[in-house]
């Protein structure tokens, strides 16, 4: 069991807290999520460039500057992929057979 304290000094149990989150919560969660390290890009950028009509990792490369870090998107490029594919677009990496 994790505990936690609140701000009046009562504990409460925070072990099924993430149960209990809202859609709304959950999503502000995932958005503050990092995406692309290098630009300190985080994921609600990419959700909100894809509900603007963007569907590929290059548009969305292009349109926040992902990618343009020091791994040059070793270390984003995937989660871009995942993020489109969660909106229902899919992307065959470079080199890969559909």
């Amino acid at each position: 069991m994790r505990v936690a304290q609140d701000l009046h000094g009562r504990q409460h149990d925070t072990s099924s807290m993430s149960m209990h989150r809202t859609k709304k919560e959950q999503e502000i969660i995932e958005g503050l999520k990092p995406v692309c390290i290098c630009k300190g890009i985080k994921a609600r950028v990419f959700q909100e460039r894809i509900k603007a009509g963007l569907t590929t990792v290059e548009e969305l490369k292009k349109a926040t500057g992902a990618g343009s870090g020091s791994c040059k998107g070793e270390r984003c490029t995937r989660r871009i992929r995942e993020i489109l594919s969660k909106y229902g677009h899919s992307e065959v990496p470079k080199g890969q057979a559909r």
